[in-house]
């Protein structure tokens, strides 16, 4: 049976979208995956390229309040910020609740090569936890 997955973060800009697209990638037809955010940034352009530079395409990805998804039964609401998880909203459903707390890549200073870098770092963390959590759950 396919499952719903969410993977929320505070401004569904950065750490969320990763996750998804990496989720959606591991996943295949295993599960549906949604992202979203207890506030809307829109999707980072520096998010876009990192993933783009690993073949995964989030380029037609959108930012999404979480309020969007209340009618959804998820089976897993993956918090990606400690932020997120302290105001996670009550989901109406069973969904088993995970949590890891990710580096904003969002917040990284320096040189562009530095943000660049700290955007990869990122990136392979949450590459690793996303196979992670596929193989162990789905």
């Amino acid at each position: 049976m396919k499952k719903n997955i969410l993977v929320l973060c505070t401004g569904n800009s950065c750490r969320s979208q990763i996750a998804e697209g990496y989720l959606r990638h591991f996943a295949g037809e295993k599960a549906d995956v949604y992202s979203a955010g207890i506030e809307v940034h829109g999707v980072n352009p520096r998010a876009i390229a990192t993933m783009k530079e690993d073949g995964i395409d989030i380029s037609t990805h959108t930012s999404n309040h979480i309020d969007e998804y209340r009618t959804i039964a998820f089976n897993y609401v993956i918090t990606v910020c400690d932020n997120a998880r302290e105001r996670c909203p009550f989901f109406p459903t069973k969904a088993v609740r995970l949590h890891q707390n990710f580096p904003d890549p969002a917040k990284a200073q320096g040189s562009e090569e530095e943000i660049t870098a700290e955007f990869r770092r990122v990136r392979e963390m949450v590459k690793q936890y996303s196979k992670e959590f596929v193989e162990e759950y789905l």
